[in-house]
């Protein structure tokens, strides 16, 4: 344990051991930050024209500020196994915030708070509750939020619980979790032959247990057809679906171009800076055989709404409300990126970010024809 992480340990010993939080107060925040979404929602779809459109965008709830609630109410409170499930919904939003340093970088913006987190799993929910009866254990919805983070201190905890936890299942999911993530860290050989042995390890141990009512089994088993079907050099499934008109679309109608097929919603908390992200792929390969290929589940609806607005949404989009293509890709992890070759042949798989960009200019640039 590095110096850092012990004293932030140290800190969450010093914590009062009577605290005024509750269960109720993490759910309720949980709740109105949900409402305020689907408000907002509304809110677009009612929009009429251009000027109310934007600004109907412009008060898209602050996913930071529910960030900070949700942190008043568990901070008090790590020690305590409640805290376990908000914590993990307080991860699904914090993972992903990002702030920009005077020098151009960028860093996640609840950094200390996230390692809080981190720190009260290893000091007090190594072990399983008193009596599993009684209460559930929580644990496990913490593990798949890590998942989902590019934190590579995320890893390195799902890694001891794995290692350390009393509890076999809670173990098992942690290697699902530590499997799920490893996914994103490439292809070779090797790391294939952990993630097959973590999702064994997952299976014997936790096939049974449910998260958000879907079973480890379910989970292994999509992470197995990832593995079979959508890993690098692998050639990605066709999508037939309809867009936001009603119009038919199909994957393979993008034959001979370079794809970055872009899972997103209006919910998750980077939208903005995932549709800028495509956006400026759009612009900066324009006259390329390129294109972003979004798949969105929001509402028709909303999507077609978004697609109104000016220079919001420029690139195609599938619309998904039901989560059909999704599944076609075993998507758990949202937003999500794929890189294809003309072929389709999978480059790049993991969040939107740089790699997206690097990936789509080296495959453009191999498809130059000599000397030009």
């Amino acid at each position: 344990m590095n110096r850092t992480f012990h004293f932030a340990a140290l800190l969450l010993l010093l914590l009062p051991a009577a605290v005024t939080a509750a269960p109720a107060d993490a759910a309720r925040v949980e709740k109105n930050y949900q409402l305020s979404l689907d408000q907002w929602a509304q809110d677009l779809r009612s929009a009429t024209t251009a000027d109310a459109r934007a600004k109907a965008w412009s008060a898209r709830p602050d996913p930071a500020t529910a960030a900070k609630q949700m942190w008043a109410v568990i901070s008090p409170a790590l020690r305590e196994s409640w805290t376990l499930e908000p914590a993990a919904w307080y991860l699904g939003i914090a993972s992903s915030l990002r702030s920009t340093q005077p020098n151009g970088s960028s860093s996640l913006t609840f950094a200390e708070e996230i390692k809080a987190i981190y720190a009260a799993v290893e000091t007090y929910h190594m072990q399983s509750p008193p009596s599993q009866a009684a209460e559930p254990a929580k644990l496990p919805l913490l593990c798949l939020a890590l998942a989902a983070s590019d934190d590579p201190r995320a890893l390195a905890l799902l890694e001891k619980i794995q290692t350390h936890h009393t509890d076999n299942k809670v173990r098992g999911v942690a290697a699902l979790a530590i499997a799920m993530r490893l996914k994103f860290l490439g292809d070779d050989p090797g790391l294939m032959s952990k993630r097959l042995t973590l999702l064994r390890a997952a299976i014997i141990d936790s096939a049974e247990v449910e998260i958000h009512g879907i079973s480890v089994a379910k989970l292994a088993e999509d992470e197995l057809y990832i593995i079979r079907f959508l890993t690098k050099g692998r050639i990605a499934p066709d999508l037939s679906g309809m867009d936001s008109g009603s119009i038919p679309m199909k994957l393979s109608n993008n034959s001979g171009k370079v794809v970055v097929l872009l899972y997103w919603n209006s919910g998750v908390p980077e939208a903005a800076h995932v549709l800028e992200m495509a956006n400026t792929l759009t612009k900066k390969f324009t006259g390329k055989p390129f294109a972003v290929i979004g798949i969105n589940n929001d509402s028709t609806a909303s999507l077609r709404e978004m697609q109104k607005q000016p220079d919001l949404v420029t690139f195609p989009n599938f619309s998904d409300p039901q989560n059909q293509l999704a599944h076609e890709y075993r998507i758990g992890v949202w937003p999500l990126a794929y890189v294809l070759d003309g072929q389709r042949k999978i480059h790049y798989a993991g969040p939107p970010g740089s790699f997206v960009e690097i990936t789509a200019a080296a495959l453009l640039e191999e498809a130059q024809p000599a000397g030009k």
